[in-house]
């Protein structure tokens, strides 16, 4: 499909694009782009989630980085898609004035390899939910990662199901009381980050919905990045599920409560910088520095390691007796799916014959029947 033939859609429709997009051709190199603002992702269309959604603030720090990514990498905004499946999260296609699908529930990622795999020159977005993602949409999810497609997915994550108004998902806390678990779940919730770390994701991270700034620089992080990069970001939902990460999230406890991850640098964290962690044996402990302890005995963070056996024990931090962390856990380079994909496809078209249909259907193994 190619955006001089994609249509332009309504608002009902599933297909969304720029509101002032005119005749398009993929073109590489792209000529310098123009100096793109927030108001030009904005889109024209009313936005639809409760008010108080941690989804705004979301939306409102994509709209703002877009500009710098699509400079930095000399992308003209045509040349940006956002995929979605359904939920409250796959509503965001409506409101980048880009290019889009809304697809259907759990998908998104099979849409988006579609796409990614035929137009290799397109930024591709997933957007989706813990619900759309890792219910219905988890083994789909997990092959876009292993693949390592030039994706970037953002799984919005509210440990709840808020469109359809309060179902327990496959991240809500064991014993969480919903309206689909009056006496609470028995389920063991699913960890995002695990998922992706076990599926070999080139880039995996977390982030907050209300720490903006830190918001805004993993989100262009993910955009930078060569390959298939998976950001989980905490979503509260105020009407179905509020608080749920209020005990770490919340203002006057998250120095205390959450670790900042950077690359290179120990393991430290609390609103006073006194505390780390180390590792003993091979479990994670928490240390206050001092008294004989310093940052040399702390874990340093490498999220260049191909071994993700150090992100593998950061997703496994947790509350009460670990801070939660966020930022980048790993980030490495390998060849991407839509790379190789296209390599075949080029060593297909210089061999004889290439483009020759009757050639080919006469080629190999052949049989007459009479």
């Amino acid at each position: 499909m190619t955006e001089s033939n994609m249509p332009l859609a309504s608002n009902d429709s599933p297909l969304r694009a720029p509101a002032d997009a005119g005749g398009l051709a993929a073109v590489l190199p792209q000529p310098p782009q123009p100096a793109y603002t927030k108001q030009d992702f904005t889109s024209d269309q009313i936005v639809r989630w409760c008010p108080g959604c941690g989804d705004y603030s979301i939306l409102a720090q994509m709209q703002k980085i877009m500009p710098s990514v699509c400079a930095k990498q000399n992308i003209p905004r045509e040349n940006v898609v956002f995929v979605s499946g359904i939920g409250c999260s796959s509503r965001f296609p409506y409101y980048m004035n880009t290019y889009g699908f809304h697809s259907i529930h759990g998908r998104a990622p099979t849409f988006a390899t579609g796409l990614k795999s035929t137009r290799p020159e397109l930024m591709v977005w997933v957007v989706t939910g813990d619900g759309d993602g890792l219910s219905i949409g988890g083994n789909h999810l997990m092959h876009a990662l292993r693949r390592n497609i030039d994706l970037k997915i953002l799984l919005f994550n509210n440990r709840i199901y808020g469109l359809t108004k309060g179902q327990y998902s496959p991240t809500s806390e064991m014993g969480k009381k919903t309206k689909s678990s009056p006496m609470g779940t028995v389920e063991q919730p699913i960890n995002p980050l695990l998922i992706a770390l076990a599926a070999e994701a080139t880039f995996a991270a977390r982030s907050l919905d209300t720490d903006t700034k830190h918001l805004q620089e993993t989100l262009e992080r993910a955009a930078a990045h060569r390959g298939v990069a998976f950001v989980e970001i905490f979503q509260n939902c105020n009407i179905f599920n509020d608080g749920a990460f209020e005990s770490f999230a919340d203002i006057s406890v998250r120095k205390d409560k959450t670790l900042i991850l950077e690359h290179g640098k120990p393991l430290i964290f609390g609103k006073d910088r006194n505390k780390g962690i180390r590792l003993k044996g091979l479990k994670p402990e928490v240390v206050t520095l001092g008294q004989g302890i310093t940052e040399a005995d702390l874990l340093v963070h490498d999220e260049k390691s191909e071994d993700p056996t150090l992100a593998y024990l950061l997703a496994h931090l947790s509350e009460p007796e670990f801070p939660i962390p966020l930022g980048v856990y790993r980030n490495v380079s390998r060849p991407t799916y839509d790379q190789l994909l296209q390599s075949q496809v080029e060593t297909s078209k210089s061999k004889p014959n290439a483009g020759n249909l009757q050639a080919l259907l006469a080629s190999g193994d052949t049989w007459t029947v009479e």
